[in-house]
Formats: C-alpha cells, structure tokens, sequence
C-alpha cells in the first residue's frame, strides 16, 4: 500500500464517520499531523500502518458525532452526471450558467466555427514561447468538449514533434471530460510522449493540482492511468473503461452561496503510455509536488459576459497569470458583440447590452490585481486587427433565401442567445417575435457570424 491509497482509505473513513483528520490521527496512532505528514512524503513504520486499520476496524463508522457530509447529500438528493440545477434565486443572473445547459452548447458547438477559430488562434501564439526541458507545459482553463484542446495538440505536435508534452485541463462537467477522453487516443498514437491531466480543480488551484482547502485536500482523488499497447485503438478501449470511474467521481452540485457549479469532490486524473513512463518520470505530476511555470495557457470563454470586473480579474485570470512560466504567455478570449448575433438580441430585447467590459478594462483590472507580483509581465491588448476574429454559423449555400428553413433559424436563434447568455427566465416572455427577428437579420446579412476578442499576457523571459 502507498501513500496515496492510505490517505485515500483515511480520507473515506473520516467521511463516512465525520471525525476530522486531525481527531483520527489522535485517535488511531496519537499524532494529529499523520495525514499531513503522509501527503508531504511522510513514510510511517509496518506497525502504525497496522495500528491505523485496527482503529478503523475497531470503530466501524461510529464517530462522535454524526456524518454531516453524507446529510448534506442525502439533502441536495441523488446527483445527476453533469452540473446540478438549484432553487431558481431571486436574481436570475445569479444561478445561469450559459455553457452548462446541454441543449444549447452542443447545437452551438456544432453549428458554428468557434472552437475551430479559436484553436487557429491559440497555436500562433506557439511561434512566440520557448519551452525549457521537461516539456511544453500547457494549462487549458476550461476543456469544453476538447476541441480546442485537441486541435491545438494537433498544432504542437507539427511545431515541437519531438518534445514531450504536459497538457492540463481543467473541466468540471462529466459529459465535457466524455467528449474531451473521446478525442485524445489519436493523440497519444501520434505523440507518445504526452502526459495528460484533467481535472475540476477550481481556478486557484487547477494549474498546481493542489487544493488549498484543507476539508477538500483530504477528499481528493488522484487517478493514474498508464495505457498499454501501441495502436489508437487499444488506448480507446482503455480510456473508455474509465466510465465507471468518472460516473462514481466526477460529480458536481451547486454552490448555495454563488450558485456556480462545484465539485463534490476534487478528481486530477493522469494519463500517459506506459511504454514512455521512463521518459516521461520527470513530467508525470504527483501529489502534492506539481509546479505550474505553463509554457501556454488558454483562456477561451472562461467567465460570464455580465460577471464583475472585479470576479473576472481576481478570480479567473489573475490565477492563471500567476502560473506562467518564463516566456510564458497566456490568450485570453471572450465574445465581443457589434456583429449580426447580436443585432438579433438588439431586435427582441432593444436595451440589452450583454458584454459589458473589453479587453483594456479587463487588462487593467488584472493589472492591479497583480499589482508587485506583475511587473515581469507584459499585457498585451494589441490592434483590433489582431485582437478581433471572427467566426460563422456554418449553413449550406441555398439556405439562406427567400424561404428559411425552421431548422436554420432554430440554430441561429440559439447561437444568437447562446452567445449573449440570455437566461431562461427571459426566454419564456418573448412569444414568437424572435423568429421574426431571426429570419429578418439572416436575410439581411445573408448569413450569420459573431466575433470575439483575444488579448495575451506574456512573462518576461529569464
């Protein structure tokens, strides 16, 4: 048995019977730093270790007091894969989360060019960073469906073909993480040497792999997965058998006090050949000892249009920005409206105005936020011709006429108020009037396409 698999056979026990791990320590071998001392590298003798399994199977699930996280569940009820839906709270603005309703991102996702703009995007910054040994150091700040994450894998491997990648990406829905592992056994066949890590880690802790809370430090769940065989279609198979693994793990619910979706509890799951485990020893993470020093992060739509500028600096980006490495640079992108999507918001609710702050503002705030911690950092808002880009909904030649088909505008209405993150609770007011809008807009500019708006933040070389 390891470390790892006693912290984890602990940390089970310390749920199910509500003690803390300080009181368990105490209790079972008088020490209440023993998990501590375990997750910092600690080794402990044959005879502690048979001490701490007699305690627990001397105290079956009796502890002093009850099991209040196992109420806390049996009180938000069965979870569901994916994100929960709380109580609708006063403010509607408060509890939507555009990018997790399913319908919605996977007809956006699927119609329209975004992801594939996005990830030609991202890979020209790789002419710009300079990796050190081990490995290019990647972080992508929310997977989605893994396109971007693939497809700029894609380009790293054309750019770098022989150096080994660390790839890190942070997701917290089920269904997403599904759709990401569906696309990565091709990756591993083109590019062996590749250690792939995703977990639902939240901004602050993601790029390092460490918790900083102490009650979620001790529920965390590393899992490790060294794929055997040398075609895409044995690294398939395995990666799919990790079903059982993510369904029992991978759970989410919804944050009483922001109304965000959180985890249940904290996953990084680490992937990587096990023919290359030689190789690749000095990059595979462990617990407790991962450094960030990202040669790359990506930022593609990571926080809420109308979110605070205070949240968007503080919470999201200023993070990532602290785990650049030298030379390091991180792309930022978000929607960035003036385009015929939004004239179609315009028509149906005319004093909308759903992207509130650009990419000055939000440098600026990152800026004194940072404050001292930032002055070997470069932000760069750059030219409009640069900044901006812009990507389409992808429709046949002859479906844009006199007669549009329903199915057309469905996917256009939807991009539209997908894009804007128009809340439900407004939807249900508009009648039919958004398909007048709709038809009248894609006939005007005989098609449809949204713009986004990139920035960069780059560390200053050594």
């Amino acid at each position: 048995m390891n470390a790892q698999q006693l912290l984890q056979e602990i940390s089970d026990y310390c749920r199910r019977t509500g003690l803390a791990e300080s009181t368990f320590g105490r209790r079972a071998v008088n020490d209440g730093k023993l998990t501590t001392r375990l997750r910092n590298g600690g080794r402990i003798t044959t005879d502690t270790l048979d001490r701490i399994h007699s305690f627990m199977a001397t105290n079956p699930g009796h502890g002093d007091r009850p099991a209040i996280i196992e109420r806390m569940r049996e009180n938000r009820g069965t979870p569901s894969f994916g994100p929960a839906i709380a109580s609708k709270p006063a403010d509607p603005q408060r509890n939507f989360r555009f990018f997790d309703n399913r319908q919605k991102y996977l007809l956006f996702v699927n119609t329209c060019s975004e992801k594939w703009e996005v990830a030609h995007r991202v890979s020209e910054e790789l002419a710009h960073i300079h990796p050190r040994p081990p490995a290019v150091r990647v972080f992508d700040a929310g997977v989605g469906d893994g396109t971007v994450m693939v497809r700029v894998m894609r380009a790293m491997h054309d750019r770098f073909p022989h150096m080994p990648f660390y790839t890190v990406g942070k997701e917290i829905s089920l269904e997403d993480i599904r759709l990401t592992l569906q696309k990565m056994s091709d990756r591993f066949f083109e590019h062996p040497a590749t250690v792939l890590v995703l977990t639902n880690l939240a901004y602050a802790d993601a790029p390092w792999l460490a918790v900083k809370s102490v009650n979620a430090a001790s529920s965390l769940v590393w899992h490790e997965l060294p794929l055997i065989g040398r075609s895409a279609y044995q690294f398939e198979e395995q990666i799919i058998s990790l079903e059982s693994f993510l369904a029992d793990n991978w759970k989410a619910t919804v944050s009483q006090r922001t109304g965000n979706p959180i985890y249940e509890r904290p996953v990084v799951l680490v992937i990587y050949r096990e023919d290359h485990r030689f190789l690749l020893d000095p990059i595979i993470p462990k617990p407790g000892g991962t450094q960030a020093n990202y040669d790359l992060v990506i930022a593609s739509q990571p926080y809420r249009a109308r979110a605070p500028l205070e949240f968007k600096a503080r919470r999201v980006i200023a993070p990532l920005a602290r785990a650049l490495g030298p030379s390091g640079r991180l792309v930022a992108i978000h929607s960035h409206g003036h385009d015929p999507g939004m004239e179609i918001i315009e028509k149906v609710w005319p004093e909308d105005h759903p992207f509130i702050h650009d990419r000055h503002q939000i440098l600026k705030a990152v800026k004194a936020e940072l404050g001292a911690s930032g002055r070997d950092l470069n932000f760069n808002a750059y030219a409009d011709n640069r900044a901006l880009f812009r990507y389409v909904m992808h429709t046949l030649p002859t479906e844009i006429s006199e007669s549009i088909g329903t199915s057309t505008l469905f996917a256009a209405w939807n991009a539209a108020i997908y894009v804007a993150q128009v809340e439900d609770d407004r939807l249900a007011e508009i009648g039919d009037r958004y398909i007048d809008a709709t038809r009248s807009v894609l006939r005007e500019r005989a098609g449809l396409w949204f713009f986004d708006e990139s920035y960069v933040i780059s560390r200053r070389r050594n």
